[in-house]
């Protein structure tokens, strides 16, 4: 199965058109942007990394809106040359614009005409590259994870909070409007109190993140690897680190910060709790065994609940092998009357309390009803954009937000909880040890001890 359609489709299952669903901030009438900039402003847009993500959804996401919203690619900066010929090709291809190069983010940053950016470089690199952007004046769109370290996180919140910049992390859930239609569910009180979720994300793909032509073809000199390395401890030259990161510590977490951070961001959004109380993990590399670094099973079982009140609380366990796909992808909430499936987009009394057993314990039933979140619409996208519907909703949000200066769905903050989360559960996995957070210092503890590599 190839690894990007297997992931679009289960985000195209999940998600709902933004368009006409009531839904507030979701959705911005096109006339908004035009009382912060004028609708003749065109907005000038950089790419910062050339990934596969910003080829396959990010680029096309933007693309899509941009005659709408008056926003245009103008520049590429990329460390490897052969990623920014191929930006400026395929940016030429899609639009009929020829893009400028940059040589790395210095460059990008001393032009003229570069209003806003898309981050979408290696994990580890995200949270640095924000702080980068912000502090050169520019808005951004930023990939998740927004950062794979405590002092990452903290110094890129620091950074978009002081500069006032509209930052939107890529985690797209947050404009689904069927997360939207599950969220308002919950905060009315209809579902009850969470006692339970449970999140999957399974695949069988020995390929996963393995680029192994490419990883022959690249060249030192035809790159920058001390740039890339960034605060990372330096190492000699690793195409592999380079091009498949998402395998090695500590460039990437791998699951934790690829898969793990899109779900578990819905339980921070839900219930407004900014991250676990603790992480149990467990993983290994059971199958795969081709010199990565990072698990390609993992188990995390997380405490959630008010940080000031442990009477009360619900579990959550996360769970994800490359290995085998039975199960697929799922998020499913549980309260004591039933479920709210976010596979399924439906509310069901499923495994809520039946009058047989209430009535054992002088109690009343408690079910929920049977409904669907909301009707789900296809967004009509172009035959060749190979973008997903979630993330073109998020992209709109974040260009709507550029132009009328309003929080994106995805603020620094969702980005920096997720980021707690993430790090949390890869201190658990790599350690071995009982996780916590120190809300004073701002850190992540593993057995006691603050956890940074």
């Amino acid at each position: 199965m190839n690894s990007d359609n297997s992931r679009r489709d289960f985000l195209k299952k999940s998600a709902l058109t933004t368009a006409g669903v009531g839904l507030g901030a979701l959705a911005f009438p096109a006339s908004s942007y035009s009382k912060i900039l004028g609708a003749n402003d065109r907005v000038n847009v950089g790419i910062v990394g050339f990934s596969s993500r910003a080829k396959s959804a990010l680029i096309p996401a933007m693309l899509k809106h941009s005659k709408e919203m008056n926003f245009e690619f103008t520049a590429v900066s990329d460390l490897w040359s052969r990623r920014r010929e191929e930006a400026v090709a395929y940016v030429k291809d899609k639009s009929g614009l020829t893009i400028a190069t940059a040589r790395n983010n210095d460059e990008l940053y001393d032009r003229k005409d570069v209003d806003a950016v898309i981050v979408s470089t290696a994990d580890f690199q995200h949270a640095l590259h924000c702080k980068e952007a912000v502090e050169a004046g520019r808005d951004a769109y930023v990939e998740k994870p927004f950062a794979e370290t405590m002092a990452d996180a903290r110094a890129a919140k620091e950074a978009v909070l002081r500069t006032g910049k509209i930052v939107q992390v890529g985690s797209q859930r947050r404009s689904g409007a069927n997360y939207h239609a599950a969220n308002q569910f919950i905060k009315d009180g209809k579902f009850g109190d969470i006692v339970a979720v449970e999140m999957t994300w399974n695949v069988n793909q020995p390929g996963r993140w393995r680029l192994p032509e490419l990883t022959k073809q690249i060249r030192k000199e035809d790159t920058d690897w001390d740039r890339f390395q960034m605060n990372r401890p330096k190492t000699e030259w690793d195409p592999r680190k380079y091009l498949e990161f998402r395998l090695f510590w500590p460039y990437s977490s791998g699951i934790p910060g690829q898969w793990m951070a899109h779900q578990i961001d819905t339980v921070h959004w839900f219930t407004d709790i900014p991250h676990p109380r603790s992480v149990a993990a467990n993983g290994g590399i059971y199958l795969w065994k081709d010199g990565r670094q990072n698990f390609d099973t993992m188990t995390a079982v997380f405490d959630y609940g008010p940080l000031d009140d442990k009477s009360k609380g619900f579990q959550v366990i996360y769970s994800s092998r490359f290995t085998n796909g039975a199960g697929g992808t799922k998020e499913i909430y549980y309260s004591n009357g039933g479920e709210l499936n976010l596979d399924t987009n439906r509310i069901t009394p499923n495994g809520g309390l039946s009058e047989r057993n209430a009535q054992s314990m002088g109690m009343k039933a408690n079910l929920l009803p049977d409904m669907a979140l909301g009707e789900v619409v296809k967004t009509e996208t172009g035959a060749d954009t190979g973008v997903d519907d979630l993330t073109s909703a998020h992209m709109r949000n974040w260009m709507d937000c550029i132009r009328s200066r309003k929080k994106p769905n995805a603020d620094v903050m969702a980005g920096y909880n997720h980021s707690i989360a993430n790090i949390m559960t890869t201190a658990a996995l790599r350690t071995g040890q009982f996780v916590t957070f120190d809300e004073e210092k701002q850190e992540v503890l593993a057995g006691g001890k603050v956890f940074q590599y």
